[in-house]
Parts: C-alpha cells; sequence; structure tokens
C-alpha cells in the first residue's frame, strides 16, 4: 500500500483519504469505531479465546471494514463493520478450537435430528390411534374422545358426559371400559402395537391378563 500525506488533518479521519493509503486517517477511522468491537464482544457468545485475542481480531477486520466500505450502497458504517467484526471473531475462535466446534456442531445436529424423528414417530402415533378409535362403535368412540380429549379438546369428567347423555357416571365408567377393552384386542391395536414396540407376544399376554382384571367387578376404574 502506498502512504499518501493526509488530506485532513484535522477531524476523525477520511474513508476515501484512508482508501487512497493515508495511515493517518485509517487510524483515526479505526480508533473512532473500536467501540463496536467491544460492543461486539458484548454482544456475540464467544468460546474461551483471551479478550486481548478477541480485540486484536476485531481490529483486523475494522481495519479491512474501512478500507472495503462503500458509503454509496447506503449502508451505515457501524452495520457494515459490525457484520465484519462479528464474522472475523467466529471465524477467529473456530480456528482455535477446531475440535470443539466440530462436536458442538455434530452434538447439535443430532439433536435436531433426535428431535424430528421423535416428532415425526409421534405424528405416526396419534394418526395411527385417531384411525383405531375411529372404528370402535359410535357410542364407544364418542366416550373415549369426551374423557381423553381425543378431538383436541381438554379431557373432560365422565360425570359431565353422565348428565349430558343423561345416564349416571359409573355406566359412562363401564362403556369406556368396554372401549379400552376392545382396543387391547389385536384386531384393533396391531399397528399402534407395531408403532409403539408392543408387538410382542409377552405384550399382548399382558393385555390379555389386563382384559381379565377388568372384567371383575370392582376392577378397572
Amino acid at each position: 500500500m502506498t502512504i499518501v500525506p493526509c488530506k485532513r488533518a484535522i477531524g476523525g479521519g477520511n474513508f476515501s483519504c484512508a482508501q487512497a493509503g493515508c495511515s493517518q486517517c485509517l487510524e483515526k477511522l479505526i480508533c473512532a469505531n473500536e467501540g463496536l468491537i467491544h460492543a461486539c464482544l458484548r454482544r456475540e457468545v464467544i468460546g474461551e479465546m483471551a479478550y486481548a485475542d478477541l480485540v486484536q481480531e476485531g481490529r483486523i477486520a475494522l481495519w479491512r471494514a474501512v478500507l472495503q466500505y462503500d458509503r454509496q450502497r447506503g449502508t451505515a458504517f457501524s452495520s457494515y463493520a459490525w457484520v465484519a467484526i462479528r464474522n472475523q471473531l467466529w471465524a477467529a475462535e473456530r480456528k482455535a478450537h477446531p475440535c470443539d466446534r466440530e462436536l458442538e456442531t455434530e452434538a447439535a445436529w443430532s439433536s435436531i435430528v433426535e428431535i424430528a424423528e421423535k416428532a415425526h414417530m409421534q405424528s405416526h402415533i396419534e394418526t395411527a390411534l385417531q384411525a383405531t378409535v375411529s372404528r370402535l362403535p359410535d357410542r364407544l368412540r364418542a366416550v373415549l374422545v369426551w374423557v381423553y380429549g381425543l378431538d383436541g379438546q381438554a379431557p373432560r369428567s365422565m360425570a359431565a358426559l353422565g348428565r349430558q347423555w343423561g345416564l349416571t357416571r359409573e355406566r359412562i365408567r363401564q362403556l369406556r371400559n368396554e372401549a379400552l377393552l376392545l382396543l387391547r384386542l389385536p384386531a384393533y391395536s396391531a399397528e399402534l402395537r407395531d408403532l409403539c414396540d408392543q408387538d410382542s407376544r409377552s405384550a399382548y399376554r399382558q393385555a390379555l391378563r389386563l382384559n381379565r382384571n377388568w372384567l371383575v367387578p370392582g376392577r378397572g376404574s
């Protein structure tokens, strides 16, 4: 870079003069805007690099920003320089701790994939449940939808449904149990059991035991 005499001895420095090679204007502009570096460090979560090293990286970014800034594009220098400083700081951190950054990225990606897989599976389970319940007799289906909120509403009490239908709470409980007894049968629950890893012989035997217990008077409440 050619060093030229400063045309503006007074003031905070001039971009055109600095870009033309005036070291005095360049230094004045860097000093005048150095607060951007400290503000960026306060706002951004940078890793384990020493603060002084990060400030130096910020000064390098600020120096480049002064030389490359074009006011004719209508962007304020502070906005232009902020992006340059932030990118420089994070680039320096990645260079200083490449392994840590790769591990963090990999862990974050794994977490995102796990969440997406769970959401996808939950969606399948909800769809299968709705399809299974829809195969029940109308009255039994209505009881399950009401009691467990399968229509997107909050679960409601069996007593409230009994009042609406003119039945006792005990009768609504019996209807609910009848519906659940049917849902435990393989003819109804095969798809759901497959999605929930409950399609083994032992799982089916457990379902039969539960059904037998519910058929005993006083159980299944």
